[in-house]
């Protein structure tokens, strides 16, 4: 056999191994909730008889949870940054409601396939860890700033803050409304087109980014 294949056969079968454990995590993880899987479990769901692979490939819990969003925020951070590259080469002048639908559409790539359960586990991460801990790593950290300077610009009489805080709404509300439309998509649930569902998911959050901005808000920020 050549020096070479034996070299390259360890790598491919441990790269095969990684996949299948970040695989059934996401799924287990989205099924019974991140810190209510056993580490074990996910081994086993991935076909290892090894009990400790998860730690081997991932260290531990926070190391495997690290390394699903990474694996599946890059496809929605690559499709924000088409998205924002193509707003910015516009003619027109980008509206509130044209970064929405950027944000949404990108993480709603994750709607389809039997083996993508990204949506309902960031759902779970959300309620079980919050706010900006469960999003990091699930949004890029160049694009979705650049989304909120152009917020600014479009919304000067919205203090920053408001605004930062509204996109986090934003964010968090998209991802427990698609996780709640894969499971019905795969129940057969969906209790309307999904391309109605998403145009008024967006309208929604558009009207709630641009609204007035009420006092109390507006000394909290001061």
């Amino acid at each position: 056999m050549n020096p070479v294949d034996q070299r390259e056969r360890p790598n491919a079968r441990g790269t095969a191994t990684r996949q299948a454990i970040l695989l059934a995590a996401e799924r287990l993880f989205a099924e019974r909730g991140i810190e209510a899987t056993a580490l074990r479990d996910i081994a086993l769901a991935a076909g290892q008889k090894n009990n400790v692979a998860v730690q081997y490939h991932f260290g531990d819990r926070d190391g495997l949870v690290t390394a699903i969003t990474a694996y599946r925020g890059e496809r929605s951070e690559r499709i924000r940054a088409d998205m924002l590259a193509d707003l910015l080469a516009s003619q027109r002048q980008p509206k509130v409601r044209d970064l929405v639908r950027a944000y949404v559409l990108s993480v709603a790539g994750h709607l389809g396939g039997d083996d993508n359960h990204y949506l309902t586990f960031i759902s779970r991460l959300l309620v079980e860890r919050g706010g900006y801990l469960g999003l990091r790593g699930a949004v890029g950290a160049s694009v979705v700033p650049a989304f909120l300077s152009l917020l600014t610009r479009l919304l000067p009489n919205h203090p920053r803050e408001v605004l930062d805080e509204r996109w986090l709404i934003v964010m968090t509300t998209t991802a427990h409304t698609l996780a709640r439309y894969q499971i019905a998509l795969r129940t057969g649930d969906l209790p309307a087109p999904l391309e109605d569902l998403l145009g008024d998911l967006i309208d929604l959050l558009a009207a709630g980014v641009s609204a007035p901005v009420s006092s109390v808000a507006g000394n909290r920020s001061r």
